[in-house]
């Protein structure tokens, strides 16, 4: 008599699709019997009680608390309004490269490092110079504008 060809791998495979099958079926089943298709409308009909919590009952209009404007009601962050910062500023460079044309100026009132790029630039500087400047918001933070030398 020759061997069996089945192997102990080759039926444990057969097992476990034929349980994962099995379980696929009932899942199927499942989902037919307890199918939310042809509700009525009323079925699918959702409240907002006088706390505002949602509920399947129709709220009692006695306790009705006040009539809410749409305009106070908010969906989102409202926007940060933005900072107006024309004030005119002093400051150190304490570094610039001429060659990449952007460096950075240390205001004397906030001790703050303010990006400056070679375009805000109204006067030729380098490194230790006194200037004044304006600010202005960049993607990654303030950048300097009008940066003009001071007298020393």
């Amino acid at each position: 008599m020759g061997r069996s060809t089945e192997t102990f791998s080759k039926k444990e495979r057969e097992k476990k699709k034929a349980i994962k099958q099995r379980d696929k079926k009932e899942k199927s089943e499942d989902r037919k019997n307890n199918s939310d298709k042809g509700k009525t409308l009323d079925d699918m009909m959702a409240y907002i009680d006088e706390n505002g919590n949602i509920t399947s009952t129709p709220p009692d209009p006695t306790k009705k608390k006040k009539i809410i404007s749409t305009d106070d009601i908010q969906i989102s962050v409202p926007k940060q309004e933005d900072i107006v910062q024309d004030v005119i500023r002093n400051g150190t460079v304490t570094h610039f490269n001429d060659s990449k044309g952007y460096g950075f100026i240390r205001d004397h009132v906030t001790q703050d490092s303010v990006f400056v790029h070679i375009n805000g630039l109204i006067d030729p500087v380098k490194e230790n110079d006194k200037v004044t400047f304006e600010t202005e918001q960049g993607q990654k933070g303030l950048n300097a504008i009008k940066v003009k030398l001071t007298a020393k």
